[in-house]
């Protein structure tokens, strides 16, 4: 067992950080498994070892959701691990989900103090042993950290629209004082991008389906196949007695680069792409009757986190070349730096400082190549990059049968246009209070992509549960919060 006794001291240089077991490159690409497998006990103890308990530690200031982190790996020290999960769930509602996809390395591990000499604690993948080691008594103690389930009042009914990340954290939160919730979801499953956007291979389905399950003991009524704005309106949510309305539908809209031949067949924005492959589970064909277009030379445009998932599962689906496209540089791309690692790894082809002008097609109006434009870095934009600049006369034609747009995504009008008498923003978001997530109609409340645009998981799960905080509140007094 280790324990705090053993932790490096300030001053000194802090030994390695464990590394994460993952599957081989070549292993990995023929299967949708999980890559990165998670720590063993010992594993876990040793780096857990490694955190100096700082007096002030400035990990927390990085955490949207606030997880007490110098306490729960002080738990952990201790090989404590229901303490530690007990902490972690006082303000995480989804600690296995956020313990894989958290952008930790610009969150809470970017502040670590050890990071300043050397690697800082591995906080995420701490996080993830202890939710997936935590075997819960209860479905209670998934949501509470508490065997108890409080009683639900039936009377103060909160409803959900979307059920993403920052959806199931405001209904956790609320379920766990004894609020009646209603989650409403548009598409067939609950889960929102945890689901449909999140390939098996990072986010494995068991671990939402487990959260998920958890909030349904919790009496949390979960719709699948309830499209806001079309199949009910808020006014009408308000009508059937509902106290107070949280909008959580995320950034579904996907954006498109507007350059000739994007109709052709065989070019998909990544929000389709991910959708048929993830929600459809085309990536278990034949299991599932939902096979999806067989890419042979795929390019996908883009360097965030779905430009990379849409390159891996390309790439696993049988593709046999894979290229990202970027008009920046390799070190300026917005993906996590796990994330493009594995990438490489797995064999994707980086083709940065390249900007696509054109899709080709034959005459059956398929997808043959697509010209991109070299280019180079000139002057700094107004967000500081130095902004990329065609260099004349460099164009360049790559044989393609596949392209994915995977340049960002806007907010769905559906909702929106039904409530004109929701403010919106200059970019046609939801214009929320940045504290309490209300919005310009009182008692509806909004969090996460549909305010802030395309972001993090655990953004939008802080925004779900600043607002869940003002909600019981105004619902259960000063003191529920």
């Amino acid at each position: 067992m280790a324990s705090s006794e053993s932790s490096p001291k300030k001053g000194k240089s802090p030994t390695p950080r464990v590394p994460m077991p993952t599957q081989e490159p070549l292993a990995r690409i023929k299967n949708f498994a999980e890559v990165a497998l998670g720590y063993a006990e010992d594993q876990a103890l040793i780096e857990a070892s490694r955190c100096i308990q700082c007096k002030k530690p400035l990990c927390v200031q990085g955490c949207p959701v606030e997880v007490p982190i110098r306490d729960f790996i002080a738990h952990l020290q201790k090989n404590d691990v229901q303490k530690a999960y007990e902490v972690i769930k006082s303000t995480n509602s989804l600690p296995a989900v956020c313990g894989r996809v958290c952008p930790q390395e610009t969150q809470c591990e970017g502040n670590c103090i050890l990071g300043k000499k050397g690697e800082p604690v591995a906080i995420g993948r701490l996080e993830r042993y202890v939710a997936d080691t935590y075997m819960a008594l209860s479905a209670c103690d998934q949501i509470t950290g508490k065997p108890e389930c409080p009683l639900i009042n039936e009377d103060l009914k909160v409803a959900c629209i979307g059920s993403g990340p920052s959806s199931l954290t405001a209904a956790g939160y609320l379920a766990a004082r004894g609020i009646k919730v209603t989650v409403f979801e548009a598409l067939h499953e609950v889960g929102g991008v945890l689901i449909y956007g999140i390939p098996e291979f990072r986010l494995p389905k068991g671990i939402v389906a487990a959260e998920v399950a958890a909030l349904k003991e919790q009496q949390v009524d979960l719709l699948p196949n309830w499209v806001g704005g079309k199949t009910f309106t808020i006014k009408e949510l308000f009508d059937e007695g509902y106290k107070a309305v949280f909008i959580g539908v995320g950034a579904g809209l996907p954006k498109f680069l507007g350059i000739p031949g994007e109709n052709l067949i065989g070019v998909f924005s990544a929000n389709e792409y991910l959708t048929r492959a993830n929600l459809g589970r085309a990536y278990d064909f034949p299991h599932w009757d939902t096979p999806t277009f067989p890419g042979r030379r795929v390019a996908v445009l883009g360097g965030g986190n779905v430009a990379m998932d849409a390159a891996r599962t390309a790439l696993r689906l049988g593709a046999e070349e894979v290229r990202i496209v970027y008009r920046r540089t390799q070190g300026e791309m917005p993906a996590r730096h796990e994330e493009l690692e594995h990438a490489v790894e797995e064999g994707v082809i980086l083709e940065i400082l390249s900007a696509p002008v054109e899709f080709k097609g034959d005459s059956q109006g398929r997808l043959t190549s697509m010209v991109i434009q070299k280019m180079e870095l000139g002057e700094p934009d107004a967000s500081g990059r130095r902004s990329p600049v065609p260099i004349e006369g460099a164009f360049q034609e790559l044989a393609c049968d596949m392209a994915v747009i995977a340049v960002g995504a806007g907010p769905n009008p559906i909702l929106l246009d039904s409530t004109p008498e929701l403010k919106r923003t200059r970019r046609g978001y939801i214009d929320a209070n940045q504290d309490t997530g209300e919005t310009s109609m009182p008692m509806v409340f909004a969090g996460g992509d549909i305010v802030t645009g395309a972001a993090t998981v655990i953004s939008a799960m802080g925004a779900g549960r600043r607002a869940a905080k003002e909600i019981a509140r105004r619902l259960l007094g000063e003191d529920a919060a």
